[in-house]
């Protein structure tokens, strides 16, 4: 026969079998995140960047694709090439606030990830004391999936709201394959400009990726339209689906001064 249920509780709680429930993880607190430190190049977006050992007086930089400095053969990387390339920083509500200028690219491919780095001619404290604009700090750690981003436009001067969907093994598109991308949720409609995009993490305020991609109309592993390859080989395509570059493997390959060493401890970016 069966115990009555108030029975049955009562001789659980006596019996010690009851115990109070166990608390749920607070979820994080969602920060808004604004346009303030994103750039807008002349056929992309970017953000003005540091990392976690930085300090103010060191040259700043900016974070855009590869793609949108040229489209790399495989297997090409660009270290402190001279460049002279003009971005225009906007402050929180998108409104630009200076022109700044780049005196090289410190880093830029298309092998395994899709990045370009460049050195500007100003450091952090000058931009912050001038424009009032602080730059956006890069995690040096893996994100994990279902973390709220937001993909912030400088060019567009737009926000795009959604979650860290998945990572892809591999994401090929024509010539291309990046490695351990990330696959948004279906929020985030981004369109051509937004590449080079800062995807920043909701509950710390840090870039975790750069966007570069999306399937704009279901084709298979072509240009503008990615496709993803699991660790058998399997090929699948998200119509409509848009995808950035984990970016935590930054830091460690910049040390003192924000120089680039690709031989620095930690340091696992292509090399040339």
């Amino acid at each position: 026969m069966r115990m009555p249920l108030a029975a049955a509780i009562v001789a659980l709680v006596v019996a010690g079998a009851v115990t109070a429930p166990v608390a749920a993880a607070a979820e994080p607190t969602l920060q808004a995140v604004s346009l303030a430190g994103t750039v807008a190049l002349s056929n992309c977006s970017g953000s003005l960047v540091r990392f976690p050992n930085s300090v103010d007086t060191d040259p700043a930089l900016v974070l855009s694709n590869g793609h949108c400095s040229s489209l790399m053969d495989p297997g090409l990387v660009i270290t402190n090439r001279p460049a002279n390339r003009p971005f225009s920083l906007l402050d929180s509500s998108g409104a630009q606030v200076a022109t700044l200028k780049a005196e090289k690219l410190a880093y830029g491919t298309m092998t395994d990830t899709d990045v370009a780095i460049y050195q500007l001619t100003t450091t952090y404290a000058a931009i912050k004391s001038s424009y009032g604009v602080s730059a956006l700090t890069v995690r040096d750690t893996h994100p994990t999936a279902g973390t709220a981003v937001t993909v912030a436009s400088g060019a567009w001067k737009k926000l795009f709201d959604c979650n860290i969907d998945a990572f892809v093994h591999r994401l090929k598109e024509g010539k291309w394959t990046w490695k351990d991308s990330v696959r948004y949720t279906s929020a985030c409609q981004t369109a051509g400009g937004t590449s080079g995009s800062p995807v920043i993490d909701r509950s710390t305020g840090e870039i975790v990726a750069v966007h570069n991609t999306g399937n704009e109309n279901g084709a298979s592993c072509t240009l503008d339209n990615p496709c993803e390859v699991d660790q058998q080989g399997n090929v699948t395509v998200h119509t409509g689906i848009n995808y950035g570059q984990q970016t935590y493997q930054i830091p460690a390959c910049f040390t003192t001064g924000n120089q680039l060493d690709l031989n620095a401890a930690g340091c696992t970016l292509p090399k040339p």
